[in-house]
């Protein structure tokens, strides 16, 4: 009876959660800006349900939309209609996701997540077992980590940030992960780089210096209700999960959510789209819990928001043409740090000021953060390029981690050199 019992408990999971079944990612390039027109004509046909993992934005550049099944033969008419070059990047997007459950099902099962060394950094996991994770970092390691919870989710779920530091009122590096919930190699990422920071203090000599200088804080679950959403209902789900007033469309996205340039080219005013503003600047619990905590630290001189995927890292602005006064160090800065992070396996990252390397986006976070005197403000796409997007394979989380900390070192280093 219990047998069937967990069998029928499983099929209403299963059956509660979003079904990608047949849904394709088609990776369209326009060659010109007639055709990117046409391509951005697919953003106003709200009927079609389509979901811009990337966003059309220069000539030549590649545009991954996800199709649900009923539309595509539509969608590849249409694009087929105007010439449209498309090629189609994940043949059929649950297979993938039905891969990546059993996977976690199997870790879970064979992992003992008592101890953060136990726990298995190459591996997905839920809420509730990263929320385990930091309270166990912090218990192995009281002399050096800390549990800040800095404010609610919309839902109510606390907003943990882990907190390294060897001395009182120190200036700070921020680091956060998991800001678009699907994002998930960001939060794995993030679960690593604390370890990491555990285990090398005392014994790398440069992370040592770090910490002998300033704190680090690192959020790894910044948008706890989309994640959440994701493990539960629905994997692809980007943004928070608050109610628009007049809509049956949930949530904002938590990146055009800030005070600067709110409102302008590249965020969007209709709540059923991915880069829905929100009603207002800091509207969301999750954004304004961080400008609550930034303004009252007060001493925060480096500042990196991580996301998946593209692999590109960038640095103001995103809602302006205008450069940053300091846009020639950052630049070079941001050419170190790819260097090194290239090093490792040799992944190729592109970089340079948001605006010019993939597209206006306004209300986004390292704007926000360089315009409070945050000079090192910087955002990480991760892996890959769209082969998998958003559902990157669990075995490549460690490398993927592995190669961005050593840029995240490069920025941290330079910072601890440069505070004040």
């Amino acid at each position: 009876m219990k047998g069937v019992l967990a069998f029928l408990t499983l099929v209403v999971v299963a059956s509660s959660r979003e079904n990608f079944s047949g849904q394709q990612v088609l990776r369209i390039l326009p060659v010109d800006e007639e055709q990117m027109n046409v391509v951005k004509e697919l953003e106003n046909l709200e009927h079609l349900e389509l979901d811009f993992w990337t966003e059309p934005t220069k000539i030549l550049a590649p545009v991954d939309i996800r199709v649900p099944f009923p539309n595509l033969q539509a969608v590849k008419v249409y694009l087929e209609s105007n010439n449209i070059q498309y090629y189609i990047m994940v043949q059929d997007l649950q297979s993938m996701l039905d891969e990546e459950q059993m996977e976690m099902k199997h870790n879970r099962a064979m992992e003992d997540t008592r101890s953060t060394d136990t726990f298995n950094y190459g591996a997905y996991h839920k809420f509730d077992e990263i929320n385990d994770f930091i309270d166990n970092l912090v218990r192995e390691n009281p002399q050096l980590v800390s549990k800040i919870q800095i404010g609610k989710s919309y839902e109510g779920r606390p907003l943990n940030v882990l907190k390294f530091s060897t001395g009182p009122n120190r200036p700070a590096f921020w680091i956060d992960t998991g800001i678009h919930s699907r994002e998930w190699v960001t939060q794995a990422s993030g679960i690593w780089f604390a370890k990491k920071i555990v285990k090398d203090y005392g014994k790398d000599t440069s992370l040592t210096s770090i910490l002998n200088n300033m704190d680090i804080f690192i959020e790894i679950v910044t948008n706890p209700d989309g994640f959440v959403f994701t493990h539960t209902s629905n994997r692809m789900w980007r943004k928070t999960r608050s109610p628009n007033a007049g809509s049956s469309c949930v949530g904002a996205d938590p990146n055009r959510n800030w005070d600067a340039g709110f409102g302008g080219a590249g965020s969007s005013s209709n709540p059923c789209t991915e880069t829905y503003r929100g009603r207002a600047a800091e509207s969301e619990p999750e954004v304004k819990a961080i400008v609550d905590f930034v303004k009252s630290h007060g001493k925060i001189k480096g500042f990196v928001s991580i996301h998946s995927y593209s692999q590109m890292l960038l640095f103001p602005y995103g809602y302006t043409k205008t450069r940053t006064p300091d846009h020639t160090e950052l630049n070079n800065l941001a050419k170190d740090a790819v260097n090194a992070l290239s090093s490792l396996y040799g992944t190729a990252y592109t970089y340079g000021s948001i605006i010019t390397t993939i597209y206006q986006a306004s209300g986004g976070t390292i704007d926000w953060t360089y315009n409070q005197g945050i000079k090192y403000s910087f955002t990480f796409e991760l892996r890959d390029t769209g082969r998998y997007g958003f559902a990157l394979p669990a075995n490549q989380i460690i490398p993927t981690a592995e190669e961005t900390w050593l840029a995240l070192m490069k920025l941290m280093e330079h910072t601890s050199s440069n505070l004040y």
